[in-house]
């Protein structure tokens, strides 16, 4: 793959293929997503890649018919499936929408995937998880979801892992970005209109910048990995959502108070893992990649938003 002269280098990923000069076409779905936005800003550095982007009005990935007539009409090589019900409280009403894209539309692509001979990279969750380990989840832990999103979830990495052998799993935690909608830009918000805000400290995880998530999987394309399977990937080190918010004003110089609440003080539809954290020496091993710590990928993202 060649890389945009302009473009910055990073010493935490793998080195990418020399000499390749064939065009590498991908197809990325939810291109509306704050994921895919920071897929966009990394990969319009390099020259040879052709990357087609699809929202539901492009491509439902629900509509089987649909899907098999985008991937013959598209020479495809890659496929990296950023669609997602994500409305993790709604879904405990919308089950049968939640299911519909997070299981049954996995498995639409990951039919056409094999059809056509396509890598499948698709995004997951700390959510298939219920919490009650107490250290870092590795990818062979038994899934227990606790809630409707995280059972539709685990429902699309199982479909997937019935279909191909040529795909990438990769479950992510507490992801946040400069775009979109998500805990570090609410937070921000709140803090414009609050002077205290009360948030959640006996739920700890590992926040994930979306833009750190990016380059892996650029990465994975660019040096043509062949090591195949689910991964667990987030920033190193663990934080309560409580903690998590006083990094971002303290990195922020925001005068605000913030308290310490409960789960159970804090009603939400949904069930939560009170503690999700992943263990990353698979992704770190096979992959070679170095991750940076959410504090140092949290001053990345504030960055570019404040």
């Amino acid at each position: 793959m060649k890389k945009a002269s302009n473009l910055p280098t990073t010493n935490c990923y793998p080195e990418l293929v020399e000499g390749n000069q064939q065009l590498t076409t991908i197809l990325v779905t939810g291109a509306n997503g704050q994921l895919t936005s920071c897929i966009k800003d990394i990969i319009s550095g390099y020259e040879d890649l052709k990357v087609i982007y699809t929202g539901h009005q492009d491509l439902d990935i629900c509509n089987v018919n649909q899907v098999q007539a985008f991937f013959k009409a598209n020479k495809i090589d890659y496929c990296i499936n950023c669609a997602a019900y994500t409305a993790v409280d709604r879904a405990e009403t919308e089950t049968e929408k939640a299911f519909a894209i997070n299981a049954t539309g996995p498995k639409n692509l990951a039919l056409s995937c094999r059809v056509y001979g396509i890598v499948l990279i698709h995004i997951s969750t700390d959510f298939v998880f219920d919490g009650e380990k107490k250290e870092p989840y590795v990818e062979t832990d038994i899934p227990n979801p606790m809630s409707v999103y995280g059972a539709s979830k685990l429902q699309g990495e199982i479909e997937i892992k019935e279909l191909l052998e040529h795909y990438f799993i990769i479950r992510t935690s507490w992801l946040y970005s400069e775009y979109g909608h998500n805990f570090m830009k609410t937070m921000l918000r709140l803090a414009e209109t609050n002077d205290e805000i009360g948030v959640v400290c006996d739920q700890i995880g590992s926040p994930t910048y979306a833009g750190d998530l990016a380059e892996v999987i650029v990465a994975i394309i660019c040096t043509e990995s062949k090591h195949y399977g689910l991964y667990h990937y987030s920033n190193m080190g663990s934080v309560s959502w409580c903690d998590f918010a006083k990094a971002i004003f303290e990195l922020t110089k925001t005068k605000i108070k913030v308290s310490p609440i409960k789960t159970e003080a804090y009603h939400t539809a949904a069930k939560r893992p009170s503690y999700s954290v992943l263990n990353k020496e698979k992704i770190r091993h096979e992959l070679s990649l170095c991750i940076p710590s959410w504090e140092y990928s949290l001053k990345r993202a504030l960055a570019k938003c404040v």
